[in-house]
């Protein structure tokens, strides 16, 4: 093995570590979205809460914490999940979304 090589092959190993941390954070990400969505979705139907947080939890990445809160006319569910990595690279990832209560709607006439 040449020295370059003895060189090259840690560099790239790390880079491959590290594209594949990059992966699965963001595919936890788009599953905190997902789920967030569900929840939001599920309490826009009236469905009870324990539905709701169900529903979140399963399209959730796993060991998330789910919240649902309704202020107004809108239900909103926040969902975050820690993202795991070595040091600075341990994030926690988030995502919130809301849905119209269907109650409200057709409320005003």
């Amino acid at each position: 093995m040449t020295a370059e090589a003895a060189m090259a092959v840690p560099v790239l190993v790390a880079f491959v570590l590290a594209l594949v941390w990059a992966l699965v954070a963001a595919s936890d990400q788009i599953r905190c979205v997902d789920a967030a969505r569900a929840g939001a979705r599920a309490a826009a139907r009236s469905e009870p809460e324990a539905d709701v947080l169900s529903a979140a939890r399963e399209a959730a990445p796993h060991g998330a914490r789910v919240e649902v809160e309704r202020s107004g006319e809108l239900w909103r569910v926040r969902v975050e999940s820690p993202a795991p990595g070595p040091g600075a690279l341990a994030l926690t990832l988030s995502a919130e979304a809301a849905a119209l209560a269907e109650d409200t709607i057709g409320a005003d006439a």
